[in-house]
This record gives C-alpha cells, structure tokens and sequence, in this order.
C-alpha cells in the first residue's frame, strides 16, 4: 500500500527548539495577533459607548476565538477535509487523459515521446495478457485432451 507521508525528521535539543520556535511563531501570528487587534477593535467601540467595558489581550483572543467559530458556522460553503489517499485510475480512464494530451500538444517533442513510450508499455501489457490467456486456453485443451 502506498502512503503519501511527509516526515519531518526531529533531531536532538537543536530540533526541539526550532519545533517550539515554529509552534510559538504560528500561535503568535494566527491567534495572538489577531486576538490583540479585535482587543483593540473592541476597546476603541468601548471607548465610542460608555456602556461596553474594555478588555484585555486573553479576552482579546477568546472574541478573536468566537469571530472565527462563527465564520466557520455560519458560511455557506462546506469544509471537506479528505484523509483517503487518492485512486489511481484504470487504463480506460488513462487512455482518455492522454487522447486528451496528445490533441494539445502536436508540437512538444518531449510529451511526443513520453505518449509513445506510453503507447508502447501498453501494447506490451496487452501482448503479455493475450499470451497468458493463449498459454491458458492451451493448457486447458491439452486436460481435456489428456482426460479422453
């Protein structure tokens, strides 16, 4: 079975303190940050409307937090996430995808001869099936022979 994985390899102290660098960096950059702009967002209203009370950087975070469950919610668009890895496609499919390739591109060389190459493992794949399929006809008709 074939996984598609990326793996990130952590070596020593050196490794760890770059993985933590990076995790404070995203943290810092996507929820701090934006959570210190709506604390500022929303103490300039509050300071507009003497009814609001101001707030400080973790509540800053959580409203941050609340305005993006929010969009999530209520937006149109659903979110897929796929973990499968994708299928490969049968020979039907590919003989499709390269008459496709092969009516756009008349004048590249390279991709003229990846279609023959193409072409060529194909015919040989189909002569190997037909002589498995002859050897097995031949096999059966020699059983039956021997049988009478």
């Amino acid at each position: 079975m074939k996984k598609n994985l990326n793996v990130i390899q952590i070596k020593g102290i050196k490794g760890l303190i770059i993985l933590g660098m990076v995790l404070c960096c995203l943290a810092a950059g996507f929820i701090v940050f934006p959570g210190w702009i709506a604390m500022h967002l929303w103490n300039y209203i509050a300071a507009l409307c003497e009814a609001i009370p101001s707030i400080g950087v973790v509540q800053g975070v959580l409203l941050w937090g609340i305005i993006i469950a929010s969009y999530f919610t209520f937006r149109r668009e659903k979110i897929v996430i796929c973990i499968k890895s994708p299928k490969g496609l049968n020979e039907d499919e590919l003989k499709a995808v390269f008459s496709d390739i092969k009516k756009q591109s008349k004048d590249d060389k390279i991709i003229q001869s990846m279609l023959k190459a193409r072409e060529a493992e194909l015919k040989i794949k189909n002569m190997e099936n037909n002589s498995d399929d002859v050897s097995l006809s031949d096999n059966k008709d020699e059983v039956n022979s021997n049988q009478n």
